[in-house]
């Protein structure tokens, strides 16, 4: 009779924890159904957001991206492209003519980005310097990175300070105070073509949106790993 009790009570253990684990994959397979119902939903508030941006972005600039020899990105990167417009080579200046171009473009970049559906999905707004990976006075690697992210970065910089001090409102500057960067990229991402590094082009300034949306994506899949 006693082996029987013994046996019972280790029957009754075991099926308490098998329900204890089935508990347990429950609601973990419930946590991670919410999570992916979260990230689907971030994920079409995205696309979304970016599509809108883009049309407005494609509408307001489509007659000056020629003249200014700039294009709109899909993800909506603003990328100015000609090296002999932006900067002289090696220097950080910004050429007359780039000024005039940005005296025409940032304003009205400024209105598009600030409109209310776009204006508090917006974490950053990058301005970004890249450089080819060439430096022909350098004599090693090192010296050569070390060169063009200094010059990518003091670009970068010039750029976003020559936009933030033009004629702009108070309210516009003080949202740009929590959003405006200015990054330095040296060669980190450079434009090839036919599978060489294109030299020109990948000497370039670009203007990025980074949503908050991209952020709680980043944010979740994290969390998942």
């Amino acid at each position: 009779m006693k082996n029987n009790n013994e046996w019972i009570n280790i029957s009754d253990m075991m099926a308490g924890l098998m329900m204890f684990f089935l508990f347990i994959s429950i609601i973990y397979m419930m946590e991670v159904s919410n999570e992916k119902k979260n990230v689907k939903e971030i994920v079409v508030t995205y696309r979304k957001l970016q599509k809108e941006l883009n049309e407005k972005l494609n509408l307001e600039f489509k007659n000056d991206l020629t003249n200014w020899d700039a294009e709109i990105l899909e993800n909506n990167t603003i990328r100015f492209k000609s090296p002999d417009v932006l900067f002289e080579t090696g220097e950080s200046e910004i050429s007359d003519k780039f000024q005039n171009i940005l005296n025409n473009f940032f304003p009205r970049y400024l209105k598009i980005i600030t409109e209310k559906q776009f204006e508090n999905e917006i974490d950053e707004v990058r301005v970004e310097g890249h450089t080819s990976s060439r430096w022909l006075s350098a004599e090693t690697d090192d010296e050569k990175y070390i060169n063009n992210i200094s010059l990518s970065q003091i670009r970068a910089k010039k750029v976003l300070e020559y936009c933030y001090l033009l004629d702009l409102t108070n309210e516009n500057k003080k949202w740009l105070t929590k959003v405006f960067r200015a990054n330095g990229m040296a060669f980190a991402k450079l434009i090839f073509k036919d599978g060489f590094e294109d030299i020109e082009h990948s000497q370039r300034v670009e203007f990025r949106v980074i949503t908050k949306a991209e952020e709680k994506i980043f944010k979740i899949i994290d969390t998942l790993k």
